[in-house]
């Protein structure tokens, strides 16, 4: 007996829904058929296997009770004992199920609010999920947002359709936005967590440093200069090392731009935070030489097995290289991957 009921007007919102929210129409019908597998098990038990289809061509929706052939049953709901279906199945196997057609619903006013519930969580659910497959291969870009909330310092960044999140701890000290304006941030990482897809932002994160001197200098764009490390204490002061793969371009020059053009664009963005652009060299005596400008080094001494490094620098340059509270030996150690890097005067204390 065909219990069919056609409801041609269901593939009319699915194309509408499809198209409004950007999803396959496909998808917008699997979350029909949820919202009225939902009414069913409502209607005729919540411990039954109910299941609804709607033909994508006529709009026909079928409801029907499923019950699985089993060995011993463990739920009598929506299953059925081996020996039993025997008698009455002779053709149907362990492991097979009996569909049972049953009566269309009429949709009152419970049912079909329980029905929009559903289908407007499962289109929720596409969105995210197309969301995800859009940023998981963006991490490492820059995007430009406009703040929806904050919330506790955490700030909700519109992304067109996507949301991101913009932790307080990942804003540059100092700095604060309020709803509606404009943001520009870093993609340091896109995650799947219970509650769906997040996309996180950072302005603190050094890769947001290298980005925007991509974005101002086309010879790093191109790849003619390329960024080797970056070191940041943010909104105060950063380091970046940048090397030629052209011997007629001087990567610094390019980088700092005319009358400081290319770095002074950077600073702004970055709340006036001061950079120094350090040539890098493989040999790491030399590129520790470098990392510690401004401060004149006379020698450097490598101890590879400890991971320690002893620059010495002239009595009236060793607290430039120190730097205020230690920030310029600590930027160069990070900028350098050396743990530990220890300025010392001309004259060597004893210790």
């Amino acid at each position: 007996m065909d219990t069919a009921v056609s409801r041609p007007e269901l593939l009319l919102v699915a194309d509408s829904v499809a198209r409004e929210k950007g999803i396959e129409r496909d998808e917008v019908l699997e979350a029909m058929e949820q919202a009225i597998q939902k009414a069913g098990r409502a209607k005729y038990g919540h411990e039954k296997d109910i299941r609804a289809t709607i033909d994508r061509r006529t709009g026909d929706v079928r409801l029907s009770r499923w019950t699985e052939i089993v060995e011993a049953v463990e739920n009598e709901e929506p299953q059925m004992a081996s020996n039993v279906a025997k008698r009455l199945f002779p053709d149907k196997e362990i492991g097979d199920f009996i569909v049972d057609p049953l009566p269309p619903i009429d949709f009152g006013r419970i049912p079909a609010q329980t029905a929009k519930q559903v289908i407007v969580q499962r289109v929720r659910e596409y969105e995210r999920k197309k969301q995800f497959e859009e940023f998981k291969d963006r991490v490492g870009e820059i995007v430009n947002g406009v703040v929806k909330r904050t919330e506790y310092g955490n700030m909700m960044v519109e992304l067109g359709k996507a949301e991101a999140l913009l932790r307080r701890d990942e804003l540059i000290p100092r700095e604060s936005f309020r709803n509606g304006d404009r943001v520009r941030a870093f993609i340091y990482d896109v995650r799947e967590e219970p509650r769906g897809p997040q996309i996180f932002l950072s302005r603190t994160h050094p890769g947001f440093l290298a980005k925007l001197f991509a974005q101002e200098v086309p010879e790093i764009y191109d790849g003619i200069i390329e960024i080797k490390a970056v070191a940041r204490d943010p909104g105060s002061r950063a380091k970046i090392a940048v090397i030629s793969n052209d011997s007629s371009i001087d990567p610094v020059g390019a980088c700092v731009g005319m009358r400081g053009s290319r770095v002074q664009a950077v600073v702004a963005e970055l709340q006036g935070e001061k950079i120094d652009i350090i040539q890098w060299n493989q040999d790491p005596a030399t590129f520790v030489v470098n990392a510690l400008a401004p401060a004149e080094v006379t020698k450097v001494v490598l101890d590879e097995d400890s991971g320690r490094i002893e620059v010495v620098v002239p009595d009236d340059q060793l607290s430039l290289a120190i730097g205020r509270r230690g920030q310029n030996v600590r930027l160069a150690a990070r900028l350098t991957g050396w743990q530990s890097m220890q300025p010392v005067g001309n004259q060597k204390p004893d210790y």
